[in-house]
């Protein structure tokens, strides 16, 4: 919850301005797309594929998977089912605000829950490069809330951490193996605690935003300047917590720092869909937690479909561990453990000896010299030490008369002859 706010009730969304995209036929790119505000009501498909795809290895991480039957919900403002992007990936989800008429949570008149949908499941279109990281995943929309400003709020149809809770357990129920929140709150509500914790039980990965130090919306005032520190759902441990990166691969200035954060991944010029309207080029140079939560959310979904028999918890450590930092064995609360790599976490072999987050399954192997088995030597008595060391003395004794005859025969020998030639 943002400073001032009423307690349990508003949550970070973290939408931010729309930079670009928007326009009429299906020609020019996202710099020539940028000149032209996003207009709901006007179609247009930008030819370039998202910047951040190429960032995330995509094409390698296809090779192994493409997401084909995991189911991903996106907790958030609904999904317009109605952009072409989406029309084969949109399962009929829930409308827990309840204020359209949509039980199914397919009226998205916010952007954001649709933007974050393209991301991730996006299919091709003719004339589009817009695709999501994980192209055939189906997406699960679990609408909570409707807007994110002030007026939303009093209408008590904008965003509160007790409806988010109650849509992570909807997509924990019914099927969802991945749970995208991109959304934020300084409240640690219980009810929200134990909402991920029976959707983690139920093999779910749920995947939340670190929040951003800037935002839209209601919260745009007080979470100007806010200090950093915890974020839920992102701060509960069994949470992957995810902030975002500029096209630098540098922490965005925005993004809240702290010990929950978990990974980082693309959070700026985030060429998506838009409402039913095609593309759009969102974020702009302001990066966004909640874009790139949906990117991580994608990769998960990949990993979900290559080791279904696996844990959250092990998809979670396959995303930190082969994330790119500079110390692999560290981490920070500006990055967590970096940069996330799909293709790696892929092909990556859990024996518990790679550097990083300690593995869910192997714990950590044993230090070198921990490992050393310390051998006891005993010291005991020789019973027969009396006799060996007397009969020693007896072998030496007789040894040395031995030589003494020996010499007393040879000096023998030489006097005798010394008088024979004396003699002669």
């Amino acid at each position: 919850m943002t400073p001032g706010a009423r307690r349990s009730t508003h949550l970070v969304v973290g939408l931010v301005a729309i930079v670009a995209a928007g326009g009429v036929v299906s020609q020019g790119s996202a710099a020539v797309a940028a000149e032209v505000a996003c207009a709901p009501g006007t179609t247009m498909y930008v030819p370039d594929a998202p910047p951040a795809l190429a960032r995330l290895a995509s094409e390698a991480a296809w090779r192994t998977a493409t997401g084909a039957g995991v189911v991903v919900a996106v907790v958030d403002s609904g999904v317009d089912a109605g952009n072409a992007h989406l029309a084969d990936a949109v399962l009929p989800g829930v409308d827990l605000v309840g204020a359209d008429g949509d039980p199914a949570g397919l009226t998205d008149t916010d952007g954001h829950g649709t933007a974050v949908a393209g991301q991730i499941a996006a299919r091709a279109v003719p004339g589009s490069g817009v695709v999501g990281l994980a192209p055939e995943a189906m997406v699960l929309p679990v609408r909570v809330f409707v807007a994110d400003d002030e007026q939303a709020v009093r209408d008590g149809v904008g965003p509160r951490a007790d409806r988010v809770a109650a849509g992570i357990r909807y997509a924990a129920e019914h099927g969802a193996r991945v749970v995208n929140v991109s959304m934020s709150t300084t409240e640690d509500s219980p009810e929200l605690r134990a909402a991920v914790q029976d959707a983690t039980r139920a093999g779910a990965l749920v995947v939340a935003s670190v929040g951003n130090r800037a935002a839209s919306g209601a919260a745009a005032g007080a979470a100007a300047g806010v200090a950093d520190g915890p974020r839920y759902p992102a701060a509960y441990p069994e949470v992957l917590a995810v902030t975002a990166v500029d096209d630098a691969d540098q922490v965005a200035e925005g993004s809240v720092r702290g010990a929950h954060v978990g990974v980082a991944a693309p959070g700026t010029n985030v060429l998506t869909t838009y409402h039913a309207a095609g593309d759009c080029m969102l974020a702009g140079d302001l990066a966004s937690t909640s874009f790139a939560t949906a990117y991580v959310s994608a990769a998960a979904a990949l990993l979900v479909e290559r080791y279904p028999e696996e844990t959250p918890a092990q998809w979670r450590h396959r995303l930190e561990v082969t994330a790119a930092r500079v110390h692999p064995g560290e981490r920070d609360d500006q990055m967590g453990w970096g940069l996330i790599r799909p293709d790696q976490a892929l092909a990556f072999v859990d024996d518990g000896s790679a550097a990083g987050p300690v593995s869910p399954v192997h714990g950590r192997p044993p230090a070198a010299s921990d490992a050393v088995e310390h051998v006891m030597v005993e010291v005991r008595a020789d019973p027969l030490a009396t006799t060996r060391s007397v009969g020693a003395w007896w072998t030496l004794g007789g040894l040395t008369a031995v030589l003494l005859a020996v010499l007393a025969a040879r000096l023998g020998g030489t006097r005798r002859r010394q008088a024979k030639a004396s003699s002669s």
